[in-house]
């Protein structure tokens, strides 16, 4: 009985990993894209309000844009943390499928702020993953994991204010060759909260709904 159990529950550990291996590839995508992306125009693929309608697919192309060497290692480097972070804490593909949705969404919220005429970067949708997983952690984990979901969404909300987003579309931070667009984090974590939450109550209604019978 002892050796059952204990079999269970290796077979539980190595299903946690397992179930995140699409977290993972999604954040590797993010990091390919981004290089390879690193030579094109930007202007041809960035983000630009006036274009929201007439080429939708830049919402995804935007992501890969980056302005510069250090604003390309600085989001490859916060891909490979945020995709560790959901590696680490088991998001099962509800979550992946979450932060795939909100990664489009993300550029499209920024059509609540028209200034920002051009946009580039990972940063919006890596916020919005890592909404997710502390998403994920608040509804599906224990109660040690509820609270560093909480503390995780907690610093978010911090990093946010901090970054004062109602000051402008840009803000020029000391030490950096580029300027930094706080709306988009603002909008990676509101529509990464609400693609997860949306993914969870899916989840749930269907583990309440009856299955027919043979």
């Amino acid at each position: 009985m002892a050796e059952r159990e204990s079999t269970s529950r290796a077979s539980a550990a190595r299903a946690i990993p397992a179930r995140s291996l699409a977290w993972s590839a999604l954040a590797v995508v993010l990091c390919f894209g981004a290089v390879f992306a690193w030579h094109v125009d930007a202007r041809a693929i960035d983000w630009q309000p006036a274009l929201a309608s007439r080429e939708p697919w830049r919402a995804l192309s935007a992501a890969f844009v980056h302005y510069s060497g250090l604003h390309l290692a600085a989001n490859l480097a916060g891909a490979l943390l945020v995709g560790a972070l959901g590696h680490a804490a088991g998001v099962p593909l509800r979550s992946t499928g979450a932060w795939l949705a909100a990664w489009p969404l993300t550029q499209f919220g920024l059509l609540l702020q028209p200034t920002l005429l051009h946009y580039g970067g990972l940063s919006g949708v890596l916020h919005a993953g890592v909404a997710v997983v502390c998403v994920h952690l608040l509804m599906a984990g224990s109660r040690v994991q509820r609270r560093i979901g909480a503390a995780l969404f907690a610093g978010l909300v911090v990093k946010l204010l901090s970054e004062a987003p109602w000051q402008g579309a840009l803000h020029h931070p000391s030490g950096w060759d580029i300027a930094v667009a706080p709306f988009a984090h603002v909008s990676g974590v509101v529509m990464g909260t609400l693609a997860a939450l949306v993914a969870q109550a899916w989840h749930r209604l269907g583990q309440r709904a009856p299955r027919s019978r043979p």
